[in-house]
């Protein structure tokens, strides 16, 4: 069963293929999308689905307050209601 992430604090520069690499070092990724506002700029956040939990565990464990590319990213697992959002 996949498990969803929220990703915060990320830089203006992110991209959904660059989340999604640097997420794919700890397992299979389902899916990466950047929250974007109607005008398509960056919100600094974003969703990750990883395939396992165990995978959305080591995530957790490696990337939570990691550098990405000079800002520290908060990661955890997204609240239930945050797949309704998406």
């Amino acid at each position: 069963m996949s498990t969803l992430l929220h990703v915060g604090n990320l830089p203006i520069s992110a991209t959904e293929e660059a989340l999604a690499a640097k997420f794919g070092q700890f397992g299979p990724v389902v899916s990466a999308r950047i929250s974007r506002d109607p005008t398509g700029r960056s919100l600094r956040s974003g969703f990750i689905e990883m395939q396992t939990a165990a995978a959305a565990r080591a995530a957790i464990a490696r990337l939570n307050l990691a550098d990405f590319d000079g800002r520290l990213m908060s990661v955890y697992v997204a609240p239930a209601t945050a797949s309704r959002i998406q």
